[in-house]
């Protein structure tokens, strides 16, 4: 991972930051599932983990190649209006390092109430006994609102920036550029 590309949400009146980086997310993630590209790492530069906020700056990172790859694709079509884009840059020599992740969330008691009892044949009495409503888990970490293609549902994507490491870690990347042990450049 020697280069990145900041790709900054613009202010808009009309839709909320938020909006637009899930927007731009949800493009970048089906370019790479296009590409089918392990190689692109992402991480949110101005993320806010007081106030869960990914911040208006998305940056990717990752070899020249893959980067010029996916930039020389169409995936901006619809947000170039929206968002500030940087050509590809060498990372800083002095750039920590750290993991970018996925956190699922078992929040909704309810909805694995129903899993339970369609794959166990328990009625709601057996299932809420075993998951009462107070095992629900909140996360309070930054997240876009994604759609999955496969089934249309809406869910919430946790994002974590894990603490810095002295060196980096090799490793792919999934579909939506992040890693369970691979760390990006982190400066």
């Amino acid at each position: 991972m020697d280069h990145y590309v900041d790709i900054d949400v613009r202010p808009d009146p009309e839709f909320p930051a938020h909006q637009l980086m899930s927007a731009l997310y949800a493009k970048l993630h089906r370019a790479l599932v296009a590409q089918a590209c392990t190689g692109i790492g992402v991480s949110f530069p101005g993320v806010d983990s007081n106030a869960p906020h990914l911040g208006m700056r998305l940056r990717l990172h990752g070899e020249l190649a893959a980067l010029s790859a996916l930039l020389q694709s169409d995936w901006l079509a619809g947000m170039r209006d929206h968002v500030a884009l940087t050509p590809p840059a060498p990372v800083p020599a002095a750039a920590q390092h750290r993991a970018v992740k996925r956190v699922q969330v078992k929040s909704s008691p309810e909805r694995l109430r129903r899993r339970l009892m369609r794959r166990h044949g328990m009625d709601e009495r057996e299932a809420r006994q075993r998951i009462p409503d107070e095992s629900a888990c909140l996360a309070n970490l930054p997240f876009v609102q994604m759609r999955s293609t496969s089934t249309g549902q809406t869910f919430r994507l946790f994002i974590d920036h894990g603490p810095a490491q002295p060196g980096p870690v090799p490793g792919g990347f999934n579909a939506y550029g992040l890693s369970q042990g691979a760390t990006i450049p982190w400066f």
